[in-house]
Parts: structure tokens; sequence; C-alpha cells
């Protein structure tokens, strides 16, 4: 057989078992996951806006439209008080739980399980219990976090969380916050737990103090793990639906993007529902895009 005929076929025989080893998942994806959003971002493009078939494709006027509309742009800023809310209070939680396990405490097994613990439960069962914490009554009546208050005679905090008008979005995202702390602590303490102890060794040895060894040698390996940490808790904030619909079940007041898409599709309002789902994918694209195009470069520099 020629050279030129067996390259081919070595090829084949090299890329082929692999190839067929991905092919169903390449398909899935394709399908159920780009196909599908090809079919929403086309839904979001035409005047369906029943349950009767589109007649005409208007292109992003559907778009202009929600991006003018008050009750969307009220979500929108809703979700922006609960994002930023959750960032920081599971940014600031998870790595000070963290450092404290890599400072060594005692029982760390226990308070990493405690930590832990409420990423197994469902957004569902834990929005139940919270609505119930985050009664808004006060005096006499309170329940939950405002009766505790009461009865610790630490009545002047009691508030209305989320009924209040203003900062009713932060009160919600105290769940959230509690719920995935834990997850950012277990990436900071993975990436704690990775600095090698050379490093450490050689600062200590050319007489960096605690503090210099931690802000000069291990936070600035932590970078990676961080930002990890920030896509990932940024991308769950945009998609948050279960929560808000278990504390509040969807009102006015608490409406993000999410329960906004739901409410609209209840409606049969096709083409609105699916031009909320494309800027939502979009506003996740955003944070996650960026992300990709770090680790990629960070991993053709380290070839």
């Amino acid at each position: 057989m020629p050279a030129r005929t067996r390259k081919p076929l070595s090829r084949i025989r090299s890329w082929g078992p692999p190839l067929l080893l991905v092919a169903p998942t390449i398909v899935i994806i394709a399908v159920f996951v780009y196909g599908l959003i090809a079919v929403n971002t086309q839904v979001s493009m035409t005047d369906r806006h029943s349950l009767q078939p589109a007649t005409r494709f208007v292109g992003l006027e559907n778009y202009f439209a929600l991006l003018t509309e008050d009750r969307f742009l009220h979500s929108l800023w809703n979700l922006l008080i609960f994002t930023i809310v959750f960032i920081a209070g599971t940014m600031l939680f998870g790595f000070l739980w963290a450092w404290l396990l890599e400072k060594g405490v005692t029982a760390e097994g226990v308070f990493r399980s405690i930590y832990l613990f409420p990423m197994a439960v469902s957004f569902v069962a834990s929005g139940v219990v919270w609505r119930w914490l985050l009664n808004s009554a006060e005096g006499d009546r309170a329940s939950g976090l405002n009766r505790l208050f009461e009865s610790m005679g630490l009545g002047f905090l009691q508030n209305p969380w989320w009924s209040d008008p203003t900062w009713g979005m932060a009160a919600i995202a105290l769940p959230a916050v509690w719920q995935l702390a834990g997850y950012v602590m277990a990436l900071f303490l993975a990436g704690f737990r990775g600095v090698p102890i050379e490093l450490r060794e050689a600062a200590r040895m050319d007489g960096a103090s605690e503090w210099k060894l931690y802000r000069h040698v291990i936070f600035p390996q932590l970078g990676p793990v961080a930002l990890s940490a920030l896509v990932i808790v940024s991308h769950m904030s945009l998609k948050v639906f279960d929560l808000i619909m278990s504390i509040t079940k969807a009102i006015y007041q608490t409406e993000v993007p999410a329960t906004y898409m739901w409410v609209v599709l209840t409606g049969n309002d096709y083409a609105k529902a699916a031009t909320i789902a494309t800027i939502m994918l979009l506003l996740a694209a955003v944070f996650i895009v960026p992300y990709l195009n770090y680790t990629n470069r960070k991993e053709r520099e380290g070839r």
C-alpha cells in the first residue's frame, strides 16, 4: 500500500475510536443545548404572543420593547441588588471560613461538614424554611428571626425583611448566601491547601511575618480560585428562580427576570418569554465568556 494511502488510514485509526466515543455527547449537546438556544432566539424574533403560531418575523422589536418596559427594568434592578449582596456575602464568608480552617481550628471536620451541609438542601426546601424565618410580622405577633430578636431584647433589630420595598432583595439574598458560602469555602480551602509547603518555608526563612506570608505568597496564589468562585456564583445569581418562588411566590416586589419569564410564559406570550430567556443568556455570557478566554490563554501560556 502506498505511503500516502497509509497516512489517512492511520489517522482514522487513531482518531476514529475517540470520536465515536464522544459522538453521542456531541450530538446531544448540539441538539438539546445549541439547537434549543437557536430555536428560542428564533421565537424571540417573531410575533408569537399567544398560543397561535407566529405570523411574521419582527427582528429585534421584542427586545427594544422589553428593554423599555418598566416591569422588566424593575426585575433587572432587583437582580442587581440580589447579585451584589449574594456575591459579596458568599465570597466574604467563604473566604473567612476557609481561612479559619486553614489556620487550623479545633474539630475541622465537624466545622467543614456544618458549612457544607446547606449545599445538600435544595433551594425549594430552604426557601420554605427561610420564608418563616424572614416573616415580616413584628412586635408580639412576630415569628422567625423577628421573634428571636424580640425574646432576646433586641427588638430594634426587627424589620420587614423581604417585604421592605427598598432592601427586600437584600434579605432574599441571605438564604442564598447561607446555602452557597460553604461551596465557596471549599474552593478557597482547596486553594489554600494547594499552595506548596516549600513556598511557605522559603518565605519564613527569608524573615517574612505571618501577614507578609499571606499577603505576598499565599493570597496571590488564590487568584484563579477566587476568579472561578466569582464566575460560578455570578451565573448562579442570574438564574435564581426556585428560592424566590419558595419565599415570596414571585410577587412584583421581589421579581427578577427568571420569575418574570415564568409569569409571561404562563400567560402564553412565547415571544416575550423567549426574549427574556435570551437576555438572561447574554447576561450569563458576560461573566462566562471572559472567564473561558482567560483560562484558555493561561493554558496556552503554560504549555
